[in-house]
């Protein structure tokens, strides 16, 4: 259940998009349930940069450059972006055509974006769709969106707010209007939202599990532009949650990535493994094996989410000699896992824990943690990892009463 909040505070901008529907039942597992709610804290998660300033008027003139639709996808599809990042982009700027060319009585596809079809409106639309495809999540909530009032300024004159594409691309959503001054939903807001949201309703029942924020680049005087994301799950029909204890194994589906290799630089084999991992790989290992003609070679094997998949292949078609990969989905259950710091006498240490059945049953002293601690105060490395152990479990019971919430 996310919750986007655009948190356009005070102003009533119930822009909350608190994307918050996100079922983390079986939604919300990879389920892009995003909850948009525009509430009453304007907490409207996309930003769209709204130019939300308490001036009565707004300019959209962001850049005057004239783009086409098929320019605006030929850019999309050249870019190494994932399907659904793609399509979905492609889509919300298709639904923008529309508008504009209703607008101006001409089909979608001899529409000539200018506001919209600017570098910046690119990158917001195409940056959205990324961040929602990371998310997880299939069920996006939105609030009723407050659109704000007075004046703006558009390339063929000045309207009331909302301005007219945008006004096109709200219909069939609820909208409000308060005393706050100026446009507080541009036509690329709207488009976003009409496009991922699937509800337009208050703030429902649920379960916040995550919260995050993120400022805009503007500086309203009376308000603060900023963007809340909720995430968390939703509640059953009988207002009830499904018990979501925190401290049990869980199942999931990665994917698998194999080439065999026997015509590469050694050297390059712990460069690559650096890569992957900092790329968002879940693990990376290497298995001696012999190939053809009995040459020794090496099994390059990587583990990855399925939405990385894209990400992965392309670092390995690029650092290595191999001309094919190997891919397949396998299923896994992974404990949960959870970090803490405990104090010793030689100061801090960072230490992860495992749980299954609502019981600690793993514990691990951090190796980076226990051996920058050993270097600073000079002592053997054993040591500051046994201090740690004994550490965690003078605070065993407390932790774990702390982390399970059935």
């Amino acid at each position: 259940d996310v919750i986007l909040t655009h948190n356009h505070n005070h102003h009533e901008h119930n822009h909350e998009h608190n994307q918050h529907s996100h079922k983390h039942n079986n939604e919300h597992s990879h389920e892009h349930n995003r909850s948009h709610e525009h509430e009453n804290h304007h907490d409207h998660s996309h930003e769209h940069e709204h130019n939300h300033t308490t001036a009565h008027e707004h300019e959209h003139n962001h850049e005057h450059n004239h783009r086409g639709l098929q320019e605006i996808y030929s850019i999309i599809n050249n870019s190494t972006l994932s399907d659904w990042v793609k399509e979905t982009s492609k889509k919300t700027f298709y639904r923008l055509a529309i508008a504009e060319g209703k607008i101006h009585n001409i089909p979608p596809e001899q529409v000539h974006f200018h506001e919209v079809g600017a570098i910046d409106a690119i990158v917001d639309i195409v940056g959205a769709c990324i961040g929602f495809e990371l998310l997880g999540v299939k069920n996006f909530i939105c609030s009723p969106l407050h659109v704000g009032r007075g004046f703006v300024n558009c390339a063929h004159g000045r309207f009331p707010v909302p301005a007219p594409a945008t006004l096109e691309l709200l219909k069939g959503i609820p909208t409000y209007s308060t005393n706050i001054e100026g446009e507080l939903v541009t036509p690329t807001g709207a488009a976003i939202v009409s496009t991922i949201c699937n509800e337009f309703i208050p703030l429902p029942q649920m379960r916040v599990e995550r919260a995050g924020y993120g400022a805009g680049g503007r500086d309203p005087k009376d308000f603060p532009n900023v963007l809340r994301l909720l995430y968390g799950e939703l509640a059953q029909e009988n207002n009830s949650f499904q018990p979501t204890p925190i401290l049990i194994a869980k199942n999931e589906t990665i994917t698998v990535i194999e080439a065999n290799i026997d015509d590469m630089n050694p050297q390059i084999f712990g460069y690559l493994m650096e890569r992957l991992l900092k790329h968002g790989a879940l693990d990376v290992f290497y298995t001696p094996i012999y190939m053809k003609k009995n040459r020794p070679g090496v099994l390059l094997t990587v583990l990855t989410e399925q939405n990385n998949f894209e990400n992965i292949t392309a670092t390995l078609f690029q650092e290595t000699t191999t001309l094919g990969l190997r891919y397949y989905e396998t299923n896994r259950r992974t404990l949960a896992r959870h970090s803490t710091q405990v104090t010793t006498a030689f100061g801090l240490v960072d230490v992860k824990f495992a749980c299954l059945e609502n019981k600690i049953i793993n514990v691990m002293p951090e190796y980076e943690s226990c051996s920058s601690l050993a270097q600073k105060v000079n002592v053997a490395l054993a040591l500051v990892q046994t201090a740690a152990s004994i550490a965690f479990e003078e605070q065993r019971e407390t932790l774990q009463q702390e982390f399970y919430k059935g």
